[in-house]
Formats: C-alpha cells, sequence, structure tokens
C-alpha cells in the first residue's frame, strides 16, 4: 500500500503502475530484442591461421578463412542465424573493373563454399559492390573524367551476384546504389537457375561519415572524391521511400536503411510504407563511438548497447547488421 493518502488532485491514471517491479515491466514491454533479430558482419583475408584485429573497431577482426570458419562455427552456437561477408582483396587482385569480384576461385567464392561446408544451416549473406576489388575505390566502374558510369557497373554486379550464388550464397546483397541493379541482378539470378536466392537491398544507404572504420577494416576507402553521386544525400528523408519502392518493385527480398543510429525516422518511415522485412545496418562509426566511450570509462557498455540496438528495433527494423551480435548474443544467453 502507498504511503501517499489521496487527495482532490489525486491522479486517476498512474502509467508508474504498471512500472513498479522488474516482472512487470517485462511484461508489458513492448519491444523485445533477441538474437533471431541479428546478422553479424565479418571480415575475411587471404592466408592461414591469422586474426588481426582491426584498430578502429576494437573487438572486430579479419580473419583468414580457416580461423573465420571456426569463428562462425562458434557464433552458430550462440545462436546467431546468419552472417554478412566482407572480403579483404590484396592490392594485386585489384584493378580498374573489378573483374576479381566474380573470379570463381575468388576469396569469397572460396569462403562462401568453406563456410556451407562447415556449417550448413547458417545464412550466408554476400556484399554486391565493387569497392573492394577496383583500384580505386568506388562501388562503380569510374571513366576517364572521374565520373561512376552506372550501366556497365551493373553488368559487372550481375556477374558477381551470379557468381556467388554458384558458390552457395543463400542471400545477395547489393550496397553499391546504382540505379537498376536489383532488377538486373534479380533477372540475372533466375535466368541461371537461382531463383530461391534472396536479395537484400542496400535500398537506402546514405553517404555517411560513420563508415569510415569499415574502410579502415576493407582498406576500400575511395583514393578520390566522395560518393555523393550515388549514395544518398543525408538530408533526405522522402527520397529514402523513392529508392525503397523502386527496389521492391524489382524484386528486392528485404530492404536496408544505412547507417541505422542517425537514421532511425528513416527507418520508421520505411517500416510504414512496406510490408517486407526491414533491415538496418548498426555500421561502424556507431560500433566504434560506443567501443571507444567505454574503453574511456564514461558509458556502460553493455547497457548502451543492449539501448542502442533496441532503438534499432523500436523504429521498425525485423533486422540489424551490428558488430556487437556475438555479444549480444552472449548476454541474452
Amino acid at each position: 500500500m502507498s504511503s501517499e493518502n489521496p487527495t482532490p488532485t489525486t491522479p486517476v491514471h498512474r502509467p508508474r503502475r504498471l512500472r513498479r517491479t522488474a516482472t512487470l515491466r517485462r511484461m508489458v514491454q513492448e519491444t523485445t530484442l533477441t538474437v533471431d533479430d541479428l546478422i553479424y558482419p565479418m571480415f575475411v583475408m587471404e592466408g592461414e591461421e591469422q586474426k588481426v584485429e582491426i584498430a578502429s573497431m576494437p573487438g572486430c577482426y579479419r580473419y583468414t578463412l580457416d580461423l573465420l570458419v571456426a569463428e562462425i562455427a562458434e557464433v552458430s552456437r550462440l545462436g546467431i542465424n546468419a552472417i554478412a561477408l566482407f572480403p579483404v582483396i590484396p592490392e594485386i587482385k585489384k584493378d580498374d573493373t573489378g573483374t576479381e569480384s566474380y573470379n570463381s576461385e575468388g576469396l569469397v567464392q572460396r569462403t562462401i563454399k568453406a563456410i556451407k561446408q562447415a556449417v550448413p544451416d547458417i545464412l550466408v549473406i554476400t556484399d554486391i559492390a565493387l569497392d573492394p576489388f577496383t583500384t580505386h575505390g568506388h562501388d562503380g566502374i569510374v571513366d576517364e573524367n572521374g565520373v561512376i558510369l552506372n550501366d556497365p557497373t551493373v553488368e559487372v554486379l550481375v556477374k558477381m551476384a551470379v557468381s556467388q550464388a554458384e558458390a552457395g550464397s543463400d542471400m545477395v546483397a547489393p550496397s553499391d546504389m546504382m540505379d537498376g541493379r536489383v532488377g538486373a541482378i534479380r533477372r540475372g539470378l533466375d535466368a541461371a537457375g537461382y531463383f530461391d536466392v534472396r536479395i537484400l537491398a542496400y535500398s537506402a544507404k546514405y553517404a555517411s561519415a560513420y563508415y569510415g572504420p569499415f574502410r579502415d577494416a576493407l582498406d576500400s576507402a575511395p583514393k578520390f572524391g566522395d560518393k555523393k553521386t550515388y549514395q544518398m544525400d543525408a538530408a533526405n528523408s522522402r527520397e529514402a521511400i523513392k529508392e525503397v519502392a523502386l527496389d521492391i518493385a524489382e524484386g528486392a527480398d528485404i530492404v536496408m536503411v544505412k547507417p541505422a543510429l542517425a537514421y532511425l525516422d528513416i527507418i520508421r518511415k520505411v517500416k510504414d510504407y512496406t510490408n517486407v522485412p526491414v533491415a538496418a545496418y548498426n555500421v561502424s562509426g556507431e560500433y566504434a563511438m560506443i567501443k571507444a566511450a567505454a574503453q574511456n570509462g564514461w558509458i556502460d557498455e553493455k547497457k548502451v548497447i543492449l539501448e542502442t540496438l533496441t532503438s534499432m528495433k523500436r523504429a521498425g527494423a525485423d533486422l540489424i547488421l551490428t558488430y556487437f551480435a556475438k555479444e549480444v548474443a552472449l548476454m541474452l544467453l
């Protein structure tokens, strides 16, 4: 019983009644984060028995294939259902048009095969973009004037997607932001007989400063200019719906907003607009900020991680790509 005595101004509605105990709070909780919501981005490099920490992403590593497969087996045991694969390509294998991206014996293709053989139940999502494979670091083919060429790039992306599907990729994820690439990839996959390979489209991918640590991880920063002629303007909101609508019409199975934390309003708009699953990418800069603050003792790391990811789920994300996936899986055990 409360020690407060009723008065003429005593409120009838007391929202705090449902906050009194941990049990009540759990019972009326509107948003629940689970390990099923998480996709774990992982980095693979050439070599053997090497695990190299990424300086700007503490706790994240580039793995050689042998150690990557062992790590994936571990995260699968923790209940993580999907990984997103990103390759570190040696400079000697890069060229101006990214031909290594569709090499049937390339790093990505060999990695897909090894993962599916060792951990067949885990969903392997593979990136479709040329920046890890090009000497200039852009997501597309560049002409002599420095212009990113859309349609010639899409032709290479289709080859890349089909090559990854042949290797066993469960889902291809075009992150390049070229116009028309989702439809072209869908047609290419279907023509090759890969009707069941899904497309996770980076539909609303913004030209963001939050990507810095990721580019360190892959050594894929553009060698000139920026990516603002193909990635979206951070100031735009309605344009995100336009991009999502086009990708769905072209055959996307899942659409994504990237980054996530500074774009929660976009996640909400996309969720309200569409009836396909919506993913959000908790990107490297968002990860690095939390890690840096935690290392300085300024925040409670575990609580901030859970609060941050819950905010993305609350905004409407059905799936979250996050470098915190393994840590969260351990927290939720």
